[in-house]
């Protein structure tokens, strides 16, 4: 168990919903890197290679590689968010626009596996299926709301996740953003006696990513203290998950503090809510900053359904899911 931080936090990262940031994230390719990304899309489909294969070095790239460093200042020591606005989706293929994607996250850190089997670009689609308890079917996969929540909180998070969007929703998939040093700010001022149990390991469903013969739960903390900062494993609704797979019922502490971290992000003023239009990526720093998307209805035609392509990154260890 990491030292407990009892002291507010305050950092860039420290923001609400009516907090002014300086284009309220946005970070635009400028012609240059468009000019640049135009020259790889016409490489790429004159020579194609599978995608995670392909590395920004085989390409001439500066202004993308200048504006790919201002991207991870801001995710990893600003505002702990960027929406990057935009790739040509509109008249390249998607594969190609996917290509341009991995290249621009490649300058940001190094991608690694999302799921168990290697996996390194992941859909998000709807399947059709309903997310459940021991299920594997992570919320990504279904139309339904998300809750708050940081990626792989049960396994090896991420420092990053990015997000391209490829099709928009007919209706809904508002995607949102929150601090969580600003909600660990308040879970400090009005539940002060429960963010030391946050700090504790709790249950987790590790939605079938794992080995066959692994365990079906882990055991780590929601919060982990890194100098001043505060990481955070936040997914609250997967504590429950993991618990109902134990057939262990929280104690009524722990219970207590699991309900306090679904109830404050959802407070209205401090969320940053925006839609997400085809071509853009969405990166966040996700340690210490929730994401979600609202319930959406999707098109009827396959090839207009709803679709983001996700990636990790992250620095430490190997890029194998675990690590």
């Amino acid at each position: 168990m990491s030292t407990v931080l009892h002291t507010p936090l305050a950092s860039p990262m420290t923001w609400k919903a009516d907090t002014l940031l300086e284009d309220d994230g946005l970070v635009v390719l400028d012609p240059d890197c468009l000019a640049e990304l135009d020259a790889a899309a016409a490489e790429l489909e004159a020579n194609p290679l599978p995608t995670e294969t392909l590395s920004p070095e085989f390409f001439e790239m500066p202004a993308c590689a200048a504006r790919m460093q201002r991207v991870r200042t801001q995710v990893y020591d600003g505002i702990g968010f960027a929406i990057i606005d935009r790739l040509p989706a509109e008249r390249l293929s998607k594969q190609t626009t996917t290509g341009l994607y991995w290249l621009l996250m490649s300058l940001v850190g190094r991608p690694v596996a999302q799921k168990w089997d290697g996996t390194l670009l992941y859909d998000v689609l709807d399947t059709g299926k309903k997310a459940g308890p021991g299920t594997g079917v992570r919320s990504s996969k279904t139309n339904g709301h998300q809750g708050y929540h940081t990626d792989n909180a049960f396994n090896l998070a991420p420092d990053c996740a990015a997000l391209l969007c490829l099709q928009t929703a007919k209706s809904g998939g508002v995607s949102g953003l929150v601090s969580l040093e600003t909600v660990y700010n308040i879970l400090l001022a009005e539940h002060g006696d429960l963010v030391p149990r946050l700090y504790e390991p709790v249950y987790w469903d590790r939605q079938m990513e794992h080995a066959p013969d692994d365990a079906r739960v882990s055991f780590q903390p929601v919060f982990e203290a890194d100098g001043d900062r505060v990481l955070a494993n936040y997914s609250p609704f997967l504590v429950l998950a993991g618990y109902h797979l134990r057939n262990e019922p929280p104690d009524p502490h722990t219970r207590a503090a699991i309900d306090a971290l679904i109830e404050v992000p959802e407070r209205d003023g401090l969320g940053k809510s925006f839609v997400f239009e085809r071509g853009q990526i969405q990166i966040v720093n996700n340690r210490r900053i929730g994401h979600r998307r609202t319930a959406f209805e999707d098109w009827d035609e396959p090839e207009r359904r709803r679709h983001l392509v996700r990636i990790w990154l992250r620095d430490g260890g190997r890029p194998f899911y675990h690590g």
